[in-house]
């Protein structure tokens, strides 16, 4: 897990994430995967089989969020970046 924090600022500087929360594909369930994060004291919460009707609309929700607006403006800081998606 060591050479992930290298290579995500995030995780870096803020550490491992409380929950990591996948889907079930093999990359996900591997022993490697979920041993790493639970070392590292990291809950797993995956998305149940066959059911990927269960999150489509909050991975709509940030597509639209991406495209329409993360990746066509930047903002300085957090605050200000909040302040324009609440509108």
């Amino acid at each position: 897990m060591k050479n992930i924090y290298r290579s995500c600022p995030a995780i870096h500087k803020f550490g491992p994430p409380e929950i990591m929360n996948t889907d079930q594909e093999l990359q996900f369930t591997s022993f490697a995967w979920t041993d790493r994060l639970r070392r590292s004291g990291v809950s797993i919460s995956l998305g149940r089989k066959r059911r990927f009707l269960d999150n489509i609309f909050i991975e709509r929700l940030w597509r639209t969020l991406k495209y329409k607006w993360v990746c066509q403006l930047a903002w300085e800081t957090g605050p200000e970046t909040k302040s324009v998606i609440r509108k």
